[in-house]
């Protein structure tokens, strides 16, 4: 067992150094919600009812519902302050009989153990005194950030603690049934009685078992054993194995220039050459300058049809003297 907390049981002058480990443990069979055709688990995002996003732990804290829409919403901070046992410190209140406690208020149980060799005799001393005046000890402490309202008594040797409820948190059983005045004949009470006293016997947990959950292990049992399972790929990526980092460099580089040496001999027909990058680029430029060719074409032909009209309007006035000559 891990022990889940450390502190000390203290009453009077006496400090008892203890561990707390969990006494019980749950043996349900748990199942993950899955994907019925592949097995795949089935996530939940944490997402603001508001704005739809999707919220990260840090962004979370918590809300007091008020009702009617209204939610108070309290962090960190606000906790600070609180009046709060000291979380090492499991403070005997006073020693009572333990039939004055109703065991609808018990809630989990813990097993104490001596923290250190220091710790053994005062802790010894302590669970011989409970068994003697047959009492147990109504302690506080604070678990988890809560403080909590726990009996100290003694179980096969060892020291438990078993934290309760606060009586508030035990609901009132009204029931109506309760209030009708039904009567009871003796012979019916003494009939009772008797069946009562044919059914009695000693209590031996280890008598009774959970045949339900047996029943559902034996049907997991089969389907293993017929191989009705599905195996989920692995989501994780495999780890690299650790290289030289100098020679992964060297071997990207070789590859990079074998690469670029085939693309180059792809487009010279066979006969590769390294072209630095820039005057690659400077090749690029008749592309480029495509354009301007035929613009300075267009402007020679225009300049070329200009001159002839010149001409010809020359010709033209020449002419026209002649014509006058002719007339008179």
């Amino acid at each position: 067992m891990r022990a889940i907390w450390k502190g000390a049981v203290s009453f009077g002058l006496v400090s008892i150094s203890v561990k707390l480990y969990s006494a019980t443990e749950e043996k349900d069979i748990r199942f993950h919600q899955v994907h019925k055709a592949d097995g795949g688990r089935i996530k939940y995002q944490r997402v603001c009812a508001i704005d739809g996003e999707q919220v990260s732990y840090d962004q979370i804290a918590k809300g007091y519902d008020m009702g009617g829409g209204e939610m108070v919403v309290l962090t960190d901070e606000d906790f600070k302050n609180l009046p709060l046992t000291s979380s090492r410190a499991i403070e005997v209140l006073e020693f009572v009989p333990n039939e004055q406690i109703d065991p609808i208020l018990y809630d989990k149980a813990y097993y104490l153990e001596p923290d250190g060799a220091a710790g053994v005799k005062p802790y010894l001393l302590l669970r011989e005194a409970l068994e003697h005046v047959d009492r147990v000890a109504v302690v506080k402490v604070a678990l988890r950030q809560r403080e909590t309202l726990a009996t100290v008594r003694v179980h096969e040797g060892v020291l438990v603690l078993n934290t309760m409820l606060w009586p508030d948190e035990v609901r009132e059983p009204a029931f109506d049934f309760l209030d009708d005045a039904v009567k009871l004949r003796p012979q019916e009470v003494k009939m009772a009685e008797s069946l009562v006293d044919s059914m009695s016997g000693d209590f031996k947990p280890e008598e009774f078992t959970d045949a339900y959950r047996e029943a559902l292990q034996q049907v997991i049992d089969v389907k293993v054993g017929k191989k009705d399972t599905v195996v989920q790929p692995t989501t994780e990526e495999p780890i690299a194995p650790t290289i030289d980092l100098m020679a992964a460099l060297r071997e990207s580089v070789e590859r990079a220039r074998a690469a670029r040496g085939g693309a180059e001999e792809k487009r010279t027909g066979g006969h590769a050459t390294v072209t630095p990058i820039k005057k690659a680029a400077k090749k690029a430029e008749p592309e480029e300058t495509a354009p301007k060719k035929s613009t300075a074409k267009k402007a020679a032909l225009a300049k070329a049809a200009a001159k002839k009209t010149t001409t010809a309007k020359k010709t033209t006035a020449k002419k026209a003297p002649a014509k006058k000559a002719k007339a008179a």
